[in-house]
């Protein structure tokens, strides 16, 4: 019924005044609102479906890389967080292994300290024995150069000369009772 009314509005029109393209009359709205709705369903059909998919996948790509990408940001934060932590483990240790060398080096030094005190001492108590040695033996050679001496004197004194056996007892009876204070020297070592 209202296509029937279409219909005649358009015949009165089209008899009334001739219209141009853009002018709105009856028959072209109708075929343009026939043409409208043909085009929609055939585009609902064909191509919203395809379009509306392809936007849905790239919007689930989008998301997806999203999420990745907030995921690749969380690993990086743990990962930065390890190394951070393996860094201050790895400063502790060497501060460690600084503190123990320190250790060892002082340890070393105490010892090497304590063997040249030991060997200052040795050379000392090396060189009390050899000094005592030589005088012991300077002592002795004096003796023998005093008895000699002595005997010498003596002899001239006396003006007769005893046998060489009497005149050596005689001197060392003599140097035995003085004490070996007064024969030595003093040697402080």
């Amino acid at each position: 019924m209202h296509f029937f009314l279409l219909q005649e509005t358009i015949q009165h029109g089209a008899a009334e005044a001739p219209t141009g393209l853009l002018s709105p009359t009856g028959g072209v709205m109708v075929w343009t609102l026939v043409i409208f709705i043909v085009l929609l369903l055939i585009l609902t059909k064909y191509a919203f479906k395809p379009i509306t998919k392809a936007v849905e996948e790239r919007e689930k790509a989008l998301a997806d890389a999203i999420a990745a990408a907030q995921r690749d940001r969380d690993e990086s934060n743990r990962l930065l967080q390890d190394q951070r932590e393996q860094i201050a483990v790895a400063r502790d240790e060497a501060q460690k292994i600084i503190a123990d060398a320190r250790a060892a080096a002082e340890q070393v030094r105490g010892k090497m300290i304590e063997q040249a005190h030991g060997e200052t001492g040795d050379l000392l108590d090396r060189a009390r024995r050899e000094i005592v040695a030589e005088r012991d033996r300077a002592i002795a050679d004096l003796r023998l150069e005093a008895i000699d001496l002595a005997i010498a004197g003596a002899s001239r004194v006396i003006g007769k000369n005893m046998d060489e056996q009497s005149n050596r007892q005689l001197v060392e009876s003599f140097l035995a009772s003085i004490p070996n204070s007064k024969i030595a020297p003093k040697v402080t070592v």
